[in-house]
This record gives C-alpha cells, sequence and structure tokens, in this order.
C-alpha cells in the first residue's frame, strides 16, 4: 500500500509569523527550524516562521509538505546510546520565492508581530555590490535584499522604534552580525535613504554575530526508502543531523527572556563575546579534524569515526588537545576539556561517515587558520617546536607528497600543487625543501623557520614517516 504523504500526516497549526527565514536549506531546517519548534512545544513563544529562498531556483517548495517535514536526529546521547530521534517540525508557515514572489517577501516587513530575521546565505552571502539599486526587484545581494526590507518596515511603520528587528545571521564568517550591520549601513548611504532611516537601524534592531555548531547531513537519498517505510509516510523534505547542537549568539541579556529560556533550555548560550568560543570551535574541533586527517590517512583510515576508533590515532589527537591546543586557549580549563570530550564524542556517532579526504581539502591553508595559532603560542610559550602539532604538520608534508591506490593525494591551491610536484620530483633536497616549506612567509604569515627546534624535529618525523611508516614513526613520538 502506498504511504500517505507527511502533509497528510497531521493538521498544520498556523502560527503567528513572527520569524522570516532568508535561507531554505538543510542547515537551517534541521538547527534554527528543529529549535524553534521545540520552544512551541514547550513555551509560550509561539513563533511560526516565513522562509524566504533568496536564490533564483525552480526546486520543489515545502509548500507542497504544508511546510511540514521530519528532523531525523542521530547520534550517540549523554550515555554514549545510539538514538534516532524523528521529529515532525510544524514551526515553518509557508516558504516564498526572492526570484518570482519579491512583493510577497515585502509584505512580510508590514507585520507588526515579525520579531526575528534569520539568515543562511553561504560564506559569500553576506556581501556588497555597489550595483545593486532600490528599486530592484529584487537586488542580487542578501544584505541589498535586507535593506530594502528593512526600508519597506521603517517607512510602513513611521519608523516606530518598538518595530525594530532581532536579526541572526548564521553565516560562518568572523562577526556575521557586525558584518551584516555594516553591508545594510553601507546601502543606506549608497541609496540616500536618509539619517531617521539609519538611526533605526543602528538604535531599534539588534544585529547579534553567532556561532552555529551541528553536523547537518542532509536527505539521505541511501537510506530514503527505509527510513519512509519506519515513519510510515513519504517526505521528500526529511533532513538528517547529529544530536549535537551548540547556538552561540553575541548579544543583549535579554534575548534569554525573549527565547524563554527559562522555560525550555536549549543549548544556547547568550554571550558578550564570542571570539573565545569561535576560538574554542576552531582549535578543538576543526583543529582536531585538520591534525587528524593525514595521519590516519596515511595510516589506512578512511574516515574520522575509523580514525577515532583506532586506538593509536584516538591517543594523537586526545593527547595533541590536552597538551598542545587546550593550553593555548584563553577560556577557563574545564570548559575546554569539557567541549573537547564532546567533540571526541561526535566523531564516534555511528550515523555520519565523514571522509578524511573532504576534510583534507586544502589543509595548508586549514592548518594555518585552525592549528598554526595554537603552534606559534605554544612555542612562544615553552621556547621550543610542541611535539606533536610538529609531527602533524610533517604528516601533512608526507601526505601532500604521497598517492594511495594510484592517485595523487594532493588537493589545494595550484600553486601548492606545483610546489609539491617539484618536491616530489627531486626528493636529494629534502632538508632544503622542508626549510623552503616552512619559510613560505607569505602564506603562514610567519617564517616557521625561526620557532626554535622546527626545522630538525620536522626533518627528524618526515624521515621517520618515509621510511618506517606513519604508525612506527607515530609510536616513537616521546610524548606517545
Amino acid at each position: 500500500m502506498k504511504k500517505q504523504l507527511v502533509r497528510d500526516v497531521l493538521s498544520h497549526p498556523y502560527r503567528p509569523e513572527k520569524i522570516l527565514q532568508f535561507g531554505e536549506g538543510n542547515f537551517l531546517r534541521a538547527f534554527i527550524d528543529w529549535q524553534f519548534d521545540l520552544l512551541n512545544e514547550h513555551t509560550a513563544i509561539d513563533a511560526g516562521i516565513t522562509i524566504v529562498r533568496p536564490i533564483d531556483s525552480t526546486h520543489t517548495k515545502l509548500d507542497t509538505q504544508n511546510g511540514i517535514y521530519t528532523a531525523l536526529i542521530r547520534g550517540l546521547d549523554e550515555n554514549g546510546k545510539p538514538v534516532a530521534q524523528p521529529r515532525l517540525i510544524t514551526s515553518v508557515n509557508r516558504e516564498i520565492l526572492a526570484y518570482g514572489e519579491y512583493e510577497k517577501v515585502l509584505k512580510v516587513a508590514e507585520n507588526p508581530h515579525l520579531e526575528w530575521i534569520v539568515s543562511n546565505t553561504t560564506e559569500a552571502g553576506i556581501c556588497f555590490d555597489g550595483s545593486d539599486k532600490l528599486d530592484q526587484n529584487p537586488p542580487s545581494t542578501f544584505p541589498a535584499k535586507l535593506t530594502q526590507f528593512l526600508f519597506h518596515r521603517f517607512e510602513y511603520f513611521k519608523g516606530n522604534p518598538e518595530k525594530g528587528l532581532v536579526l541572526l545571521p548564521c553565516e560562518l564568517i568572523d562577526n556575521n552580525g557586525a558584518q551584516l550591520k555594516s553591508i545594510v549601513l553601507k546601502y543606506s548611504s549608497l541609496w540616500n535613504l536618509g539619517n531617521k532611516f539609519i538611526d533605526w537601524i543602528n538604535n531599534s534592531n539588534t544585529f547579534c554575530s553567532t556561532l552555529v555548531d551541528r553536523i547537518v547531513t542532509g536527505y539521505p537519498k541511501d537510506e530514503i526508502n527505509t527510513l519512509e517505510e519506519q515513519l510510515g509516510y513519504q517526505d521528500q523534505f526529511l533532513v538528517t543531523a547529529e544530536y549535537f547542537y551548540l547556538f552561540i549568539i553575541q548579544g543583549p541579556s535579554w534575548l534569554k527572556d525573549k527565547l524563554q529560556m527559562d522555560k525550555y533550555p536549549l543549548n544556547i548560550k547568550i554571550v558578550d563575546d564570542i571570539k573565545p568560543y569561535k576560538e574554542r570551535k576552531v582549535g578543538i574541533l576543526n583543529g582536531a579534524h585538520t591534525a587528524m586527517v593525514p595521519v590516519a590517512y596515511l595510516a589506512g583510515l578512511n574516515t574520522v569515526k575509523e580514525a577515532i576508533d583506532d586506538n593509536e590515532i584516538f591517543t594523537f589527537v586526545n593527547t595533541l588537545l590536552n597538551s598542545e591546543i587546550i593550553p593555548s586557549l584563553d577560556m577557563p580549563a574545564d570548559e575546554l576539556m569539557d567541549f573537547k570530550e564532546s567533540v571526541l564524542f561526535r566523531f564516534k556517532n555511528p550515523y555520519i561517515k565523514h571522509y578524511l579526504l573532504s576534510i583534507a581539502l586544502n589543509s595548508i591553508t586549514k592548518f594555518k587558520t585552525r592549528l598554526l595559532p595554537q603552534l606559534l603560542t605554544y612555542a612562544k610559550t615553552n621556547d621550543c617546536a610542541p611535539g606533536l602539532l610538529s609531527f602533524s604538520l610533517a604528516a601533512l608534508y608526507c601526505f601532500y607528497l604521497g598517492q594511495r591506490d594510484g592517485q595523487d593525494i594532493l588537493q589545494d591551491n595550484q600553486i601548492f600543487i606545483d610546489m609539491f610536484k617539484r618536491w616530489k620530483n627531486d626528493d636529494s633536497n629534502q632538508s632544503e625543501n622542508i626549510i623552503e616549506f616552512l619559510s613560505m612567509s607569505s602564506h603562514w604569515g610567519y617564517d616557521l623557520t625561526n620557532i626554535p627546534n622546527l626545522v630538525p624535529l620536522m626533518t627528524e618525523y618526515v624521515t621517520n614517516i618515509q621510511n618506517k611508516g606513519i604508525r612506527q614513526a607515530l609510536r616513537e613520538i616521546h610524548s606517545i
């Protein structure tokens, strides 16, 4: 018998339109919309979401399912038990198109109940284009669309300071709230929208910078038949995500009351300064990924879970985090250790197949942003190079020179590809090649050969990895 559609499973409880969301993608639906759905169930927030698809796309609208879809949350719970929790999300009222239905987008600005604007328009979404015009329908960039929207609201409510909004951009760039606000103000000046509007933007609207953390694996095409059989209905918008989530918002403390966090506490933190949380995530979670990849891949492993289940790789990553990364971060040690444990726990998620090679893309740049700050801090504090971070850098060097299954491993900027090909074809001067690698101050921002003991340490590690194999080289590190 044909399974019923998800839209027919339950009636859709229309809620007051309080949230406008720019972005219809998997992440926001399994992160923001999922959280507001829980708040709708457990508090009196009663917030309906209108989704705006900000790009020109002909994909099926969520309206075909009355805004209803399934968020399947899977992973290890607090007790280490595998869980799979499907939730029917009913917080979305409708989806409208920026291209083809833009008048409906602007009409939302006239809603007196609107309180929030959320966005995730990719890292490239928060940008300025001087060719955007106020009378375009719509302009090209998200900030230009937002400026139009806010100006329409300002005019409709005659500058009422009570009609300002809270903006929560979720794009993965530093200071996303501050950057979005600065571009809105730039468009305001370009379009001569007047000082009263600029004052309303500055004084009546709250632009928050955010940090979002949840692995969203999206539509499970390889499992969909089995999952729909288990659920008992068809859902073309089903989205899967990991059990863990964290939402950091840099904003005023009154947001706690607005989100009714005392009624149903989600893993949301309202903070004065988001920077240490950003550094924690980049250093520990992203840093662990980048340090792990070349070591684990050269050891014959393919996924993060395989790596973290391997005792030698786990010991390497755990010791590196404890002894060389966490001491360099400026947060309470107990918070950092708790976060580290949650990260390693997440890496064991049996439902997520996170391939090492997908993380490996542009690893030299990733090492610079994720691990080099900790390497430099350690060297400054201890007047010597850190053993495990240096080993990871040596493994990365060997990884880029290597092959597996007859295929070159290297995935990076063409400059680095050409450089490593040259070194691969002429390894007679490997010591000089390592020095050249470390002295790329145009990339690293610093001549790493000036770090005490790094050059001989790197040379020793590279030689051991190439001659003895990655596992034996790992065993010979004194720290392990």
